[in-house]
């Protein structure tokens, strides 16, 4: 209760914890999940000859352009401030545009291509939601320098390869890829001239897997009016030009070369799309030597990526496996990462066009997909072996098993503590500590130790019918001489 004999000023301000919106708190598990996905696809791709690289959280704004809307609003889209020199600089929104600058600023002295991968945390200014965060962990990889589209099929193949070590064995995931000079062929032979029509046909071919076929044609059209009653104007198409973006679309059944021969009859005769449909052939004899079969990337006409951003091919990640939230409901991940040819960003700082090509995944997000699908990244959680603290007199005995329990690479630690016997090992339970070492009196004295072996507690427990029966059996409980501590505490971990 408030001293209401105290002024404002001299009462206790006490702030009210809370992390800001859009800001995770990540505990031993969510840490331990995105370490062993970073870990095994960083080793994929330095197996790829790519190499590691670490850019500062701060850009300067001007370097990240293309998220601000104008000078007067430094603020939108990044978390910014102005420096002691009044430029402004914002924390990295993605991994690309640091690498953009940083290859801008050492192009004379880099291999070129430049090949180069990353992952850290980005921030994002944005109203945050459900699976939407303002910060979080991005992975990329990408060649900066070389416009074949063998570059492509490399970056691809490297994803395929690199999701399967994150944990999504094969047929769990599916590389879809696309080339924007396919769509802009297209448009052309639709007869689509201003770029306010051809985003508009590009938003509608993007909404294919949620609206289906009719609901893009009336996009295609005049408009769609929603279930909600709002509507939606549409690009303004008509008759055949519909009917041919249609058929590129759903010409994606099918293995690669298929689809190839699809396309080609529905947008042959344009110099751009021909060039795309060149592209793809030789993505797909690419793919094909480096061993990627048509069930781990397809082609994808429906696919749209950064219809403002990306300049070739376009690839995205789509998660295969069902997956389900803490309740058991059904859930969908859908797209878990992405990328394709961006061959102007550079050229923003340079003028002169650079070819380059990549992919993208965010770890967090991939983490959760795992998760859901019932396959925990990093293994199932496991904490440290517990000495129990039964008496301070004792306390170096205590710390002694636990030195060498870690000098054996077992992680241990002594209860600091207060509380007696039954709550710690109630403590070594919420841990999910493998054992419990107990060491009193008569182990010291007779050079003894006993190990509760709680795995096998926990497991058995749920057939526990006698709960008297069970306190006397004592399961998993044993007492060892000293010297087979290790040994002993190593068979109960496995390892």
């Amino acid at each position: 209760m408030t001293d209401q004999t105290q002024t404002p000023s001299e009462q206790t301000f006490r702030p009210e914890a809370r992390n800001p919106r859009g800001f995770a708190d990540k505990r031993a598990r969510d840490l331990r999940a995105e370490r062993a996905i970073l870990e095994a696809v960083s080793a994929v791709y330095e197996r790829y000859g790519f190499e590691a690289l670490d850019t500062g959280a701060f850009e300067y704004a001007d370097a990240l352009g293309k998220f601000l809307p104008d000078s007067d609003r430094p603020n939108e889209g990044v978390f910014a401030l102005q420096d002691d020199d009044d430029q402004w600089m914002a924390l990295r929104y993605d991994l690309t545009a640091p690498l953009a600058r940083f290859a801008a600023q050492n192009w004379e002295t880099l291999p070129k291509p430049f090949r180069r991968y990353a992952f850290g945390p980005v921030w994002r200014n944005e109203k945050p939601g459900p699976g939407r965060f303002r910060e979080f962990i991005q992975c990329d990889a990408d060649t900066v320098g070389s416009a074949r589209p063998e570059a492509d099929a490399e970056i691809i193949a490297m994803a395929v390869a690199g999701l399967e070590a994150a944990g999504l064995p094969r047929g769990a995931a599916v590389l879809k890829i696309n080339n924007r000079k396919l769509l802009n062929g297209l448009l052309t032979a639709a007869g689509v001239e201003t770029n306010g029509q051809k985003l508009s046909v590009l938003r509608a071919v993007d909404k294919l897997d949620r609206l289906g076929v009719e609901g893009v044609r009336l996009l295609l059209g005049e408009g769609r009016l929603d279930e909600s009653g709002a509507f939606t104007k549409g690009a303004g198409l008509v008759g055949k030009a519909i009917d041919s973006v249609l058929d590129f679309v759903q010409a994606g059944s099918g293995g690669r070369s298929e689809t190839l021969s699809k396309i080609a009859d529905v947008i042959g005769g344009s110099a751009e799309g021909d060039g795309g449909l060149e592209e793809l052939a030789k993505i797909d004899a690419a793919l094909k030597s480096l061993g990627v079969a048509d069930d781990q990337a397809l082609f994808e006409p429906s696919i749209v990526r950064g219809l403002e951003y990306y300049t070739g091919a376009v690839f995205e990640a789509e998660l295969l496996l069902s997956t389900t939230d803490d309740k058991g409901n059904k859930v969908s991940f859908g797209s878990i990462g992405g990328g394709g040819r961006y061959d102007d960003l550079v050229a923003r700082f340079t003028g002169q066009s650079t070819p380059a090509t990549g992919f993208s995944f965010g770890v967090s997000r991939l983490a959760a997909a795992l998760r859901a699908a019932g396959r925990e990244p990093g293994g199932a959680a496991r904490g440290p072996v517990v000495i129990i603290n039964f008496d301070q007199a004792h306390m170096g005995d205590y710390f002694a098993v636990a030195g060498e329990l870690r000098a054996a690479g077992i992680p241990a630690e002594v209860y600091l503590g207060a509380s007696g016997m039954r709550p710690q090992m109630k403590y070594a339970d919420r841990r999910l500590s493998p054992a419990a070492i107990m060491l009193g009196g008569d182990e010291i004295a007779a050079g003894t130790v006993t190990i509760k072996d709680l795995d096998l507690g926990r497991e058995l427990a749920g057939g526990v019918a006698d709960n008297a029966a069970w306190k006397a059996e004592r399961p998993g409980q044993q007492t060892i001489p000293r010297g087979e501590l290790v040994a002993a505490v190593r068979n109960i971990i496995g390892g």
